[in-house]
């Protein structure tokens, strides 16, 4: 279990980590979005965990995938350029 819950935690920073290296100009401070990754990946874990059980292994991380992304999507402002009215 703890493997587990630390395995979620290093795959919400390496999304996080990706997440910055990408888009870094649509994104606010890089400890804020590193800590969401976690966090995000984490409850996923959690959530798929208890819903699912024990018996599957790589199923949670999947869910700690997905929960991870969509909390760093919330995340995102709105890209700067901006178009033309009259095109």
């Amino acid at each position: 279990m703890i493997l587990e819950a630390l395995g979620a935690a290093v795959l919400g920073l390496l999304l996080a980590w990706a997440a910055t290296t990408r888009l870094a100009h649509r994104l606010p401070a890089r400890p804020l979005v590193l800590s969401t990754g976690a966090a995000g990946a984490l409850l996923g874990d959690f959530v798929t965990h208890s819903a699912l059980g024990s018996d599957f292994t790589v199923i949670p991380f999947l869910g700690a995938a997905i929960i991870s992304a969509a909390s760093l999507s919330l995340l995102l402002r709105p890209s700067r350029a901006r178009r033309s009215l009259t095109a």
